[in-house]
């Protein structure tokens, strides 16, 4: 289990997906660019089994910003989508109303 106080050291944010590519060196992983707020940055993304590029872009997904970044097979990911899966059914969390880019989520 988790504190309370534990749980509020997350920076959850509402991002907008601006840009996905295939990983060089990963045939599950996307390179996905994202907007929170004014800033632009690339996480390293398992999603790809559950969605395509197209279906991706403009989609307001909700990430963990504050992730320690790490090199995923090669490849800088300074963030995290959060999803879930439910056997091959995945889905990446999203707002059900639109919100701007880098709202908080709490």
């Amino acid at each position: 289990m988790i504190t309370l106080e534990e749980f509020k050291k997350l920076n959850i944010r509402i991002a907008k997906i601006k840009d996905v590519i295939d990983h060089p060196n990963a045939d599950r992983l996307y390179i996905v660019r994202l907007a929170i707020g004014e800033e632009e940055r690339d996480v390293v993304a398992g999603i790809k089994k559950g969605y395509n590029k197209e279906e991706l872009l403009g989609k307001l997904v909700a990430v963990i910003e504050n992730m320690e970044p790490a090199v995923i097979r090669g490849v800088e990911s300074k963030g995290m989508i959060l999803a879930t899966q439910d056997g091959e059914t995945l889905a990446v969390l999203s707002p059900d109303k639109p919100v701007a880019p880098g709202s908080i989520i709490k």
